[in-house]
């Protein structure tokens, strides 16, 4: 049976009504296939249903028009670049761990997008709500690390225990639309089935209402539909060895390090990136593998190819000489054995260094 053009027009209605209710508005809504017209629809109603079959190209309210402010920016280009600028900042936004062991890991990530956004909101507080089996299972953050690591200040974190996931769903709504909180972080465990689609789309709505960022901290959580725009699966990385001036220093720990897959976004682009912590700068290092490291090195080389050091003296390029040039008598000559036999001492003497070693 063909689809009225009254019917076909509501169907859009709702899609964009959902797009906009999710925060993915895709760049076009690709429509069914266009059914043949009935008989009894006139020039009119046949213009109106092709012209809702062909104007589906939607004006994005998301990342092609965005502002760059709209983003949280993790510092690592690749990864900023698949999810279309960065973090969006009024968003709910999942992170997951697919384990139980990986809380550490997450709440470690949450910590460093909570000091990034502490560079641009100072004087803020952020809030973490947790259910008591979230607090008891995986812990709070160490207080004399927040500074150390992470530049956050004991008081700048608020933590706030419910006894019940209702009860931390509700203070999560509520803090959600405070625009004086600097981001709320909402951590829950595995797949409640309060937590539905439903309630992701509140805490979404009120997030994009305030302006501030919902962080959603999935414990042992699988994939499930929400109005999240982002989520992503973070587990812990291996640590390199510490950078010295001498090179790597075995048997040392480096920098804290995350494995951040892609598991949702606006774009639609997957990938896996490893993220190292910077404490020092409180930024994100993309860790890249060997052949991106020398090639890094090579176009590094090619934009500043004076030579740090002076080559050898068979080397085809020496660096120029910084000073004057002094010329020493060659050994051998009346110069140096004249030289030579002026630094000695007298008969009789010799130096302190070569005097009889006392004992005791």
């Amino acid at each position: 049976m063909a689809m009225t053009a009254v019917a076909r027009e509501t169907v859009f209605a709702l899609r964009r009504q959902i797009a906009k209710i999710e925060g993915t508005l895709p760049e076009r809504l690709n429509a069914p296939a266009a059914a043949p017209l009935d008989a009894d629809f006139g020039a009119d109603a046949a213009a109106d249903t092709r012209a809702s079959a062909t104007d589906l190209t939607l004006v994005r309210r998301g990342l092609a028009v965005a502002s760059p402010d709209a983003f949280l920016s993790t510092g690592a280009e690749r990864l900023d670049a698949a999810l279309g600028g960065g973090l969006p900042k009024a968003a709910l936004s999942e992170i997951h761990g697919t384990q139980t062991r990986d809380a550490g890991a997450v709440a470690g990530f949450a910590l460093s997008l909570t000091s990034l956004i502490l560079k641009q909101a100072q004087g803020l507080p952020v809030l973490w709500i947790g259910t008591s089996e979230i607090f008891r299972e995986a812990g709070f953050p160490y207080a004399r690390g927040l500074h150390a690591s992470f530049g956050i200040e004991p008081e700048q974190l608020l933590f706030s225990e419910a006894p019940r996931l209702v009860d931390a769903l509700w203070v999560a709504e509520e803090a959600a639309r405070m625009t004086a909180l600097a981001a709320v972080i909402l951590e829950i465990r595995g797949n409640p089935q309060r937590l539905d689609l439903t309630a992701t789309r509140r805490l979404h709505a009120r997030t994009q209402g305030a302006g501030r960022p919902v962080f959603l901290l999935r414990q042992a959580a699988g994939p499930e539909p929400t109005a999240a725009p982002v989520r992503l699966i973070v587990a812990s990385a291996p640590a390199v060895p510490r950078a010295t001036l001498a090179g790597p220093l075995a048997g040392s720990i480096g920098r804290p390090a995350f494995t951040v897959t892609i598991g949702k976004s606006r774009t639609a682009l997957p990938g896996q990136f490893t993220l190292e912590w910077n404490p020092d700068d409180r930024a994100f290092d993309e860790r890249w593998g060997d052949e991106r490291r020398t090639e890094a090195r090579r176009k590094e080389r090619a934009t500043n190819p004076v030579p740090v050091v002076s080559l050898s003296g068979g080397g085809k390029d020496p660096a120029a000489a910084s000073g004057a040039v002094l010329a020493f008598p060659a050994v051998g000559s009346p110069a140096a054995l004249s030289t030579t036999a002026r630094d000695q001492p007298p008969p009789g003497q010799r130096a302190a260094h070569l005097g009889p070693r006392r004992a005791g």
